[in-house]
């Protein structure tokens, strides 16, 4: 079982219910939800290309998927992400968009929120004493040979490649498309997407999010209000 400190927009939020309608899996629930009816791309293509990011759940990651150190338990970790988070003044990305992030797609601030860089940096040094080490196999997934000079001394004092310096809030859409797929997917998730990011979006909790056994789907274990000093539970 794994740990994921993430963000996430309410259970109520339009963003939220259009992310679940399109990945096809609700990230509060863990429910599937049906497909939606878009013309010009079937049911299976989106089936397809959301498969990765269904499985993680709608969201921004903070800190990503760790395993507990042996000396930690998850109630003290529920106890102390509680506490971190009553530190934390809420704030708003004033918009975000689709953007193509490789092959892929995903939605991300329209300017770069030095809020949201602070707060995965602070949470990751925070945090870190609940990661176990990462495995070889572990390493090795990261693809090593690939990253740079940060990026590997990230990926071994943080355990991630993508901290720091390197991170960049994300929140995945799909998979990698085909080169000749990429025009018409952006067109869709952006006519899709586009009437609920007209607002800014708030950035008032911290969610912590669980695997469901082992390479099971991610999902919302519990919601932390910032600002505040007490945790919901989500059933």
């Amino acid at each position: 079982m794994r740990y994921a400190i993430c963000f996430t927009p309410s259970a109520s939020d339009p963003l939220t219910l259009v992310a679940a309608n399109w990945l096809g899996r609700n990230v509060y629930s863990g429910e599937m939800v049906d497909p939606p009816a878009i013309r010009g791309l079937g049911i299976h293509e989106i089936a397809f290309h959301t498969a990765v990011p269904r499985r993680y759940g709608f969201n921004g990651t903070l800190k990503a998927p760790f395993r507990l150190a042996e000396d930690m338990s998850e109630a003290a970790l529920l106890r102390d992400l509680m506490r971190f988070s009553g530190t934390v003044t809420p704030f708003e990305i004033p918009r975000m968009e689709v953007a193509r992030l490789g092959g892929a797609f995903g939605l991300v601030p329209s300017e770069p929120s030095q809020q949201m860089n602070f707060l995965a940096a602070s949470l990751i040094q925070a945090f870190d004493h609940y990661r176990a080490p990462l495995t070889e196999a572990e390493i090795e997934r990261s693809d090593p040979d690939g990253l740079s000079a940060a990026q590997f001394a990230n990926l071994h004092r943080w355990g991630h490649p993508h901290v720091m310096d390197e991170f960049r809030f994300q929140m995945m859409l799909t998979g990698t498309v085909s080169p000749a797929d990429l025009p018409r997917m952006e067109r869709v998730l952006r006519d899709f997407f586009e009437p609920v990011l007209a607002e800014p979006m708030p950035v008032s909790n911290i969610a912590l999010m669980m695997e469901e056994g082992t390479g099971g789907p991610f999902r919302v274990h519990s919601l932390h209000p910032m600002g505040k000093v007490s945790a919901r539970k989500i059933a």
